[in-house]
């Protein structure tokens, strides 16, 4: 059996890597190709374009990049129908991958959306082309699937792999001894994004915020986990240029779990790192810039008043935003001393936490093994039965 799977960034492959452990337990033998990072490719993923070749940062980077990407696009699809697979799963990056489902789809194989885009937020026009091009969504959040069963798509929820995956009570004990940090420090993880150009964006603000903690905080420390050695040379060269290289930050490989985990609070680009941080149970202060155009065309297509996963689950803000003009080194700042020195807002905080963890804990790789397994028993000719999970 050969699967089809393409990835555009790093919560994409964490997610991917969850999904190919749930399914090779049903199906040892089965192969697994297309776009991943190095955790999926970790457990036998073949990779066959580097995964951050698909990273993109707002509409004026996707244009820039639109004949690379199409052109990738192309070659990949001729390869996946070369393969003739019995499944096809996009991992988000819906701009990217539903193209491609399309025509699996019209090749007659299975095309899976996993993590349903974010229509409710924008774009809720995508919904027509999300039933062209799937045959099933499988969705993280528990109010999804309202959404897609009113418009007849096959939708499945199956909660968030992160919720299984992230221990429901505290570790920062463990995870401050894991990576070295003094148990009493006062610790904030600084997150600017996955993607090299987040990165570019918003390191000189996060530095500049940094400064300002310490001058309330002295004894202040600051954790910088990067996804990649492009993404740690671009803070750097921000560093060098601010002036700042005597800052207490340690910049990290990977380890984005660890060090929200030994953090006290945390800031975060918007993104899936939202979603980490509030299941680490950590107070949290959101931000995200990009290009000026960009900006205006999201924000005209925008439909919640909040881009945070956090106060989107909550319905209302329960963490505080600050996006493109507002998105200060002075805004930041004063928003993280906050959560340093108000015990009942994250006490109340925490209880919101650990409710939406409860909620989100699914099961959701064998949930979501269980809804593609449905669509591999339907007449594929390879003629198999799934081995127990």
């Amino acid at each position: 059996m050969r699967i089809g799977m393409v990835a555009g960034e790093a919560s994409g492959d964490l997610l991917g890597s969850l999904l190919i452990e749930a399914l090779k337990a049903r199906y040892p033998n089965a192969q697994f190709v297309g776009i991943g990072g190095p955790k999926m490719e970790s457990l036998g993923f073949e990779s066959w374009f580097d995964m951050e070749r698909l990273s993109v940062h707002g509409y004026i980077d996707a244009l820039k990049r639109y004949r690379e990407l199409s052109r990738m696009r192309r070659t990949l699809v001729k390869r996946l129908i070369e393969h003739r697979l019995d499944a096809f799963i996009g991992i988000d990056a819906p701009d990217f991958n539903l193209w491609i489902e399309k025509r699996m789809k019209a090749a007659d194989v299975p095309s899976i959306h996993y993590v349903s885009p974010s229509i409710w937020a924008w774009r809720a026009g995508r919904i027509k082309r999300i039933r062209e091009s799937t045959d099933e969504v499988l969705a993280l959040f528990p109010f999804e699937p309202a959404i897609y069963e009113k418009e007849r798509v096959p939708v499945t929820y199956v909660g968030h792999p992160l919720a299984d995956y992230i221990p429901l009570e505290d570790c920062k004990a463990a995870a401050r001894a894991r990576i070295n940090c003094h148990p009493e420090a006062l610790i904030f993880s600084l997150l600017p994004g996955s993607r090299e150009s987040e990165v570019a964006h918003l390191a000189p603000v996060y530095i500049d915020t940094a400064r300002r903690v310490l001058a309330r905080f002295p004894e202040a420390r600051f954790l910088v986990p990067f996804a990649n050695r492009a993404s740690r040379q671009i803070f750097e060269d921000a560093l060098w240029k601010a002036e700042a290289r005597e800052l207490p930050f340690s910049l990290m490989f990977g380890h984005s779990h660890e060090a929200i985990a030994a953090s006290d609070v945390v800031l975060v680009a918007s993104g899936t790192a939202t979603l980490e941080a509030a299941l680490f149970k950590r107070p949290m202060v959101i931000t995200y810039r990009m290009s000026g155009l960009s900006y205006w065309l999201m924000k005209r297509m925008a439909y919640l008043p909040y881009v945070g996963l956090p106060n989107v689950l909550a319905g209302r803000f329960v963490v505080p935003e600050f996006i493109q003009h507002d998105a200060t080194a002075e805004n930041l700042s004063q928003a993280l001393i906050n959560w340093v020195l108000d015990k009942p807002a994250r006490e109340k905080l925490d209880q919101f936490y650990h409710s939406l963890h409860l909620q989100l804990q699914q099961n959701n790789a064998e949930r979501a093994a269980n809804a593609i397994a449905a669509h591999l028993r339907q007449g594929r000719s390879w003629q198999a039965e799934p081995q127990p999970a």
